[in-house]
């Protein structure tokens, strides 16, 4: 089976220390916690946004498209909606090992963060990177990836544009996403482009391969999947990522008792090799491919 290393997908993980997570029964929990509450409701409620490839998407024989789901709704129209990805691996795996069912609450993500705050989730596992401006609204676990920006360019650039810093010109449309690190990026590293933002990373990608757009800054593992489930048409991939960006859960502030499972969670799913076995499924197998979007 072709190995998407091929093309530049391998992630740099970050190492964790073997242990165990703590069994969320055999402790004392403050009743506040949403551990606590998770474990009452006998439910994880995962906020993630569905699109972000090869992270959390939707399973192509569902017939819907991202944006016609509701919040926290695998079904509609009679249709059940098969959600799949890295992410929604890693949340099943969460709710079977606390004993509960998995809830996917697939949201917009503008508005993720006030989801989870206001309490219509209990987590997000949505590929989030930890930054100090989100810091400031929740807290996050230890990492359990790093990604960073790369560029995805039409083909016709090829030798115009070598390197990211070649986009900082009004010349190019450089696409993102609102309120993404690509997004902060883009205006941080290329201030003089034409920024174009596009709702969803899968449309600016295809506008990059539809030459509507020069270029999409954003996370190495999208931009190579999406190149490698396209074949490559029309595109080229500067794989060398130029900032450096650990991602991380994100749970509401001031829950020590949630912080400490989940960070045991990832201890005990690297050392008995359950993450390993999902990292090579989405990022180094195309068996997926026909099944998620």
């Amino acid at each position: 089976m072709f190995r998407l290393a091929t093309t530049a997908l391998a992630v740099l993980l970050l190492g964790l220390a073997p242990g165990s997570a703590p069994l969320a029964q055999d402790k004392d929990l403050n009743p506040d916690s949403t551990l606590a509450g998770v474990l009452e409701r006998g439910r994880l409620r995962v906020c993630f946004e569905a699109g972000y490839l090869p992270f959390e998407m939707i399973g192509t024989r569902s017939g819907l498209r991202e944006r016609s789901l509701r919040s926290a709704d695998e079904r509609k129209g009679g249709q059940v909606t098969k959600f799949g990805g890295f992410d929604i691996d890693l949340a099943r795996e969460m709710a079977r090992e606390l004993g509960v069912g998995f809830v996917p609450v697939n949201t917009r993500w503008t508005a993720i963060i006030p989801s989870l705050t206001l309490g219509r989730c209990d987590i997000i596992i949505s590929g989030m990177s930890v930054t100090e401006a989100r810091r400031e609204k929740v807290d996050f676990s230890e990492p359990y990836m790093q990604v960073g920006q790369t560029v995805l360019l039409r083909a016709g650039l090829a030798e115009e544009v070598t390197a990211y810093g070649d986009l900082d010109d009004p010349r190019f449309k450089v696409a993102s996403k609102p309120g993404t690190t690509g997004e902060e990026a883009v205006r941080h590293f290329l201030p003089e482009a034409d920024y174009r933002p596009f709702d969803s990373e899968l449309e600016a990608a295809a506008a990059v391969a539809a030459g509507e757009v020069d270029a999409l800054v954003y996370d190495r593992p999208f931009n190579a999947t999406f190149l490698a489930m396209r074949g490559g048409e029309g595109l080229v991939f500067l794989d060398r990522p130029f900032t450096e960006e650990a991602i991380a859960f994100a749970i509401r502030k001031d829950d020590p008792d949630f912080l400490a499972w989940l960070n045991g969670f990832l201890e005990e799913i690297r050392a008995d090799g359950r993450y390993e076995r999902l990292r090579r499924k989405w990022f180094e197998s195309t068996g997926w491919f026909d099944l998620y979007r």
